[in-house]
């Protein structure tokens, strides 16, 4: 069904008769079959719940156990009943609960289990600021509808910072000076020495007999 359209479309006259009473006619045979085509696929249009009505809506949710919150716009509940049966099954595993929140436009989150200072069923749900804000009732309806049986979701906030850091190369020299003392007849005399990169300041004394 989704080619007829095209195929219609694609129909040509020969060029000798693509003009006057043959062309009115083939514009009329386009429109009247697209129309049948539109009557046939309306049954099947009704069973979508992207495009059906809104109270055939709310039967295809109730077979598939989705109950509309409060506030919730029509669009998410059109979503949240189209993947009812996938999300179902994905309850299971933990990679599957990450993608009903990624399905349903949340994004990507982290499950935790089992982690330090918290009860052995607790599970904790990573999200940042954002998701908590603007998806809080919906995180709230999908962990009650298909978080794991005796377990408790604690929502963490993580916020992530990108930096940039630019790497570079310098170099540098380093010096270090050292006096020595010698006496001779009475007289002090200082020498300063500089020295190799030691780092460590070595003072000799000597002494000398008078």
């Amino acid at each position: 069904m989704p080619d007829f359209k095209q195929r219609l479309d694609s129909l040509r006259l020969p060029s000798w008769m693509d003009r006057g009473e043959p062309a009115s006619l083939l514009r009329a045979a386009r429109h009247h079959w697209q129309q049948v085509g539109d009557w046939l696929r309306w049954p099947l249009q009704q069973w979508d719940a992207e495009t059906c009505p809104l109270p055939l809506l709310d039967v295809l949710a109730y077979q598939r156990d989705i109950e509309r919150f409060n506030g919730e716009p029509i669009s998410l509940y059109r979503k949240r009943v189209k993947h009812a049966f996938i999300n179902a099954v994905d309850a299971g595993s933990k990679a599957g609960f990450i993608a009903i929140f990624e399905r349903l436009g949340v994004g990507a989150v982290q499950l935790q289990e089992r982690q330090p200072g918290y009860d052995w069923d607790v599970i904790l749900v990573g999200i940042n600021d954002e998701q908590l804000s603007t998806y809080n009732a919906l995180m709230m309806n999908l962990v009650r509808q298909y978080g794991r049986t005796c377990r408790r979701y604690n929502f963490d906030v993580l916020n992530e910072t990108r930096t940039q850091v630019h790497a570079g190369a310098f170099s540098h020299d380093a010096e270090y000076f050292s006096a020595a003392t010698d006496t001779l007849h009475g007289l002090v005399m200082l020498t300063q020495v500089t020295s190799a990169p030691d780092f460590s300041a070595v003072t000799d004394y000597h002494t000398a007999s008078i």
